[in-house]
């Protein structure tokens, strides 16, 4: 069961399906100074769910990566992989509750609709075969305010579809554990990146089907080399383990809007990060930018 908190709890919680990346960075970054501003607690989960797609040692190069970095977490680090029985319950759960059912739609039936899931099996009432189990979806808003990017609208068609909780291969789906973390974790504040955006008010909506408060939102820029190029694993975003710390964990607070002094050049990352957390806040934070070409070494991206 989740325990109750009243301090402020923040997360950072990568995908171990590659080492850590400078768009990686700003996410960790971004969240770790906005929770220790707060004097809160800022957790690390490793979001290892999608089996198929993670990366062996991948995890330990994002912890090592973390600590090199000076971003030390509060707790146990988490891992989805290690979680299963709790998602099943709740998934049993909202089966229940008959807001769950089975879906055989094929990929290529799903892709050649124009807007979305239809809910074509909602009323099939489907028990055999290898199925995906969806959520019956509440009429989920089309709009929240972030904290940073302010109100933002998400279309219809992506708020209420009936999304999949459990996949035909049998792996928990995504918008099902991480509400359940959160939940579990007593997390009061999400801060990520806004390539997460439009999934929030889902999110949402499940937290309050599951008689939980939502947390609030901030959604950080995005690191994007170019227009529609973010750095991510699957665009093979070079690691920074190997960077200068110093000169990559300057940019990445120069990038959120808070450029270290130039007294501060070559400092140990605890010092710039002792820095930060005194003149953080979200109000110097740009809601959207692009990465300038002297983030990185030369020939890194």
């Amino acid at each position: 069961m989740p325990e109750l908190h009243s301090r402020y709890r923040g997360r950072f919680a990568p995908s171990p399906s590659g080492p850590l990346h400078f768009g990686s960075l700003i996410a960790a970054v971004g969240s770790y100074l906005q929770a220790k501003s707060q004097q809160g607690e800022w957790l690390v989960r490793l979001e290892d769910i999608d089996q198929p797609r993670m990366v062996k040692g991948a995890a330990d190069a994002i912890l090592h990566s973390l600590e090199l970095y000076g971003l030390h977490w509060d707790g146990d680090v988490w891992v989805q992989s290690q979680r299963l029985e709790r998602y099943q319950q709740v998934l049993d759960q909202l089966s229940q509750q008959h807001l769950v059912y089975g879906c055989d739609c094929s990929r290529a039936r799903i892709s050649a609709l124009s807007s979305g899931y239809d809910g074509h099996c909602r009323e099939r009432q489907l028990s055999q075969g290898t199925l995906a189990y969806r959520l019956q979806a509440p009429q989920t808003a089309t709009e929240f305010t972030d904290l940073l990017q302010g109100r933002t609208q998400i279309p219809l068609a992506l708020a209420q579809e009936d999304y999949i909780l459990k996949r035909r291969d049998g792996l928990f789906a995504y918008q099902l554990v991480v509400v359940v973390d959160d939940i579990d974790q007593g997390i009061t504040q999400v801060v990520r990146g806004a390539d997460l955006i439009e999934v929030t008010t889902r999110q949402q909506a499940l937290f309050e089907l599951l008689g939980a408060k939502a947390p609030s939102y901030v959604h950080l820029p995005l690191a994007v080399k170019e227009p529609g190029f973010k750095l991510s694993k699957q665009n093979h975003a070079p690691a920074i383990s190997d960077w200068p710390v110093s000169h990559t964990l300057s940019a990445a607070l120069g990038f959120l809007g808070h450029p270290p002094p130039a007294g501060l050049q070559g400092a140990p990352a605890s010092e710039l990060l002792e820095w930060a957390v005194r003149h953080w806040t979200l109000s110097a934070v740009p809601a959207a930018r692009e990465l300038p070409g002297s983030v990185v070494p030369t020939g890194a991206c």
